[in-house]
């Protein structure tokens, strides 16, 4: 065998071979997000994430008008929030405890929510039976509809 480096990985910076003009030129959109006019993460390149068009330092707090799940990891909500689909039944009590008690880098976390998912099935089949839900669990079919092979269903 000669005598070769055996070495795979060498840390010294490998010589540019080609100018940005040249890979421009060589692959269609090389470098199309150098120019931080136009790269849509720039506010956030920012040295302080702040656009110097924006008003306000961290947008006004929306008021917590009835508890929110939130993170462990987080010492606060957001500064908005979605309200439209507030927790309930035992389906929200299980997802408050997954997100009050485990951290989201946790299987529990996970667990829980999805076992809050299953719950919430069960619970608004229960109240489509008892008429009080808008799901549908038995769809009767409608009298004059046309079947698969295009017939009018008849009544006898």
């Amino acid at each position: 065998m000669p005598d070769q480096d055996q070495t795979p990985y060498v840390s010294a910076a490998r010589p540019q071979r080609f100018s940005p003009d040249e890979l421009r030129a060589r692959i269609p959109g090389w470098g199309a997000d150098l120019d931080p006019a136009v790269r849509p993460s720039v506010p956030r390149e920012l040295s302080d994430g702040v656009p110097a068009h924006a008003h306000w330092r961290l947008p006004e707090q929306q008021p917590e008008l009835e508890r929110r799940e939130r993170s462990i990891e987080h010492a606060r909500l957001t500064p908005v929030f979605g309200t439209a689909a507030p927790l309930r039944g035992l389906s929200g009590r299980v997802r408050r405890l997954a997100y009050a008690r485990y951290s989201e880098a946790r299987a529990p976390h996970w667990l829980l929510l999805i076992a809050a998912d299953r719950i919430e099935v069960v619970e608004q089949r229960a109240l489509a039976l008892a008429g009080r839900g808008t799901a549908r669990p038995v769809r009767a079919p409608e009298p004059d509809a046309p079947t698969q092979r295009g017939e009018a269903h008849e009544r006898q």
